[in-house]
């Protein structure tokens, strides 16, 4: 098994995070102009809250529908030929996709340490993915094709 590197899982994330504030915006977009036209102005606090309780669903649902998928990858991790497994090379199901997608929030809270563990462990792995029991891999899922294809 050949171990996903820094760089290249560090792009992924990019394409992926492209996609998901595209998403998020338009959907922002129309939760916005439905909640201005029906809402009064103390309510749009509570549709803030609800704008960052929907971005955190959507990232949860795209993050871990994706890797647990016969795609075993997110879009970005698609183009850049990358997947994740469990420690045996195996697909994850979406328990272990689902807790992976959580963890990667703790590596985000301790300044990022969790993300640049993968630079420096044998495994390529962050924190996340040991949290997780996974790995991100160099290879095609069976599956071996684009959502879009």
């Amino acid at each position: 098994m050949q171990y996903a590197g820094f760089w290249k899982r560090f792009l992924a994330f990019v394409i992926d995070s492209v996609l998901i504030t595209l998403a998020a915006t338009l959907l922002g977009f129309v939760l916005g102009i439905v909640m201005a036209v029906t809402a009064p102005f103390d309510e749009l606090r509570v549709a803030e809250k609800l704008a960052n309780l929907l971005g955190l669903l959507l990232g949860w649902l795209y993050f871990a529908g994706m890797e647990s998928s016969g795609y075993q990858a997110t879009v970005g991790k698609l183009a850049l030929g990358i997947k994740v497994t469990d420690m045996d090379g195996n697909p994850i199901g979406p328990g272990r996709a689902s807790g992976r997608y959580f963890a990667k929030i703790l590596s985000s809270l301790i300044l990022l340490i969790g993300y640049l563990m993968v630079a420096f462990t044998a495994k390529k792995q962050g924190l996340h993915d040991m949290l997780a029991g996974c790995l991100v891999v160099n290879g095609k899922s069976d599956r071996g094709q684009s959502p879009a294809g």
